[in-house]
């Protein structure tokens, strides 16, 4: 019996992939979603594959580093790869894979880029800038899980800047050393809490 795929567990392994490549100083761009409007850059060789299969990862490693985005449906399945983000608006101080990442997270989807100067883990939801991983924090890569359930727990909108230290234990959420949320929270998160004690 084949379990079943979520979001999360998708979130999950690409963030696995990602930070692989940005450990290593490569860019690339994820985007997991089913309304994503882009092109291709060049012919694809490779017929669509599920990530969870057998010697996917290593091929999903290599295909992000071409040029473009490798796009994903909600179940896994690797659609496409050297995709272009058709719609792509060039956001101030942002490079073009960061106003790429933005754009195709737009419409419930997820981008997860992986800067190659910073060597850090970007992800996008609902076009906002949610979330940014140290891909040389020590035990990061041990950490995706909680990383994806942070993603899942709180959603865009809902984020602050936060620290190494939990700030909402109520909530069950535990923050990580390397990972630095964005978004305007504080109140939001504050308001919760306050709800929780009455």
């Amino acid at each position: 019996m084949k379990k079943e795929v979520t979001t999360k567990k998708i979130e999950e392994e690409m963030l696995k992939v990602a930070l692989e490549l940005a450990k290593k100083g490569e860019g690339a761009l994820f985007v997991i979603g089913d309304k994503i409007k882009y092109g291709r850059l060049l012919k694809q060789k490779f017929k669509p594959f599920n990530m969870f299969d057998k010697g996917a990862r290593k091929v999903l490693v290599g295909l992000a580093t071409i040029d473009g985005a490798v796009i994903l449906d909600k179940k896994g399945n690797v659609k496409d790869y050297g995709a272009m983000i058709k719609g792509t608006k060039v956001f101030r101080g942002y490079g073009t894979r960061h106003s790429a990442a933005i754009t195709a997270s737009q419409n419930g989807n997820t981008s997860i880029m992986c800067s190659e100067e910073e060597k850090k883990v970007k992800i996008f939801k609902d076009g906002k800038y949610l979330m940014q991983i140290d891909a040389l924090e020590k035990g990061i890569e041990k950490q995706t899980g909680g990383i994806a359930t942070m993603l899942e727990t709180v959603g865009a909108g809902f984020i602050g800047t936060i620290g190494v230290a939990a700030i909402a234990p109520a909530l069950g959420i535990a923050l990580l050393p390397g990972v630095v949320l964005f978004g305007g929270s504080y109140y939001a998160i504050r308001k919760i809490i306050e709800g929780f004690s009455k």
